[in-house]
């Protein structure tokens, strides 16, 4: 069952930033598109293979906030 949702992100303020987030999200199995300018990732995934709590700890894990 795919999923979307968008979260909010505080900390990011460049690509370097995008890329991390975006990577991350990736890195946990599901896919991440950055709006820098309104901090936020939408993020589209299969709740069947990974939750959203392992996306926001993958974020998280890079140093961003989830809020």
């Amino acid at each position: 069952m795919m999923k979307q949702v968008t979260l909010n992100v505080e900390g990011m303020s460049c690509n370097h930033c995008v890329n991390a987030v975006e990577g991350a999200v990736k890195n946990a199995g599901a896919a991440g598109k950055v709006d820098l300018p309104s901090n936020t990732v939408t993020v589209d995934y299969d709740e069947n293979k990974v939750s959203l709590d392992t996306i926001k700890a993958a974020i998280e894990d890079q140093g961003y906030d989830v809020v």
